[in-house]
């Protein structure tokens, strides 16, 4: 029998749990603006602490040029 690290083969974890082991582990949290489980006040919150923290993102246009 072969040992492998953690990460290092068997079944890859999700995006969703490596999310919530992040912020139950170090308090981090990984979330996105347009995510639908979250209520329009919800998102828009996300917005605008993620523009306080990092800036305005690049409009969709602007990427297409």
């Amino acid at each position: 029998m072969r040992w492998l690290p953690k990460g290092y083969g068997g079944e890859r974890r999700s995006a969703e749990e490596i999310k919530r082991e992040g912020w139950r582990e170090q308090g981090l949290l990984v979330v996105s603006a347009e995510d639908q489980r979250l209520t329009w006040p919800e998102r828009e919150l996300i917005r605008q602490l993620g523009e306080r923290l990092y800036g305005r993102r690049a409009s969709h246009e602007a990427r297409h040029d």
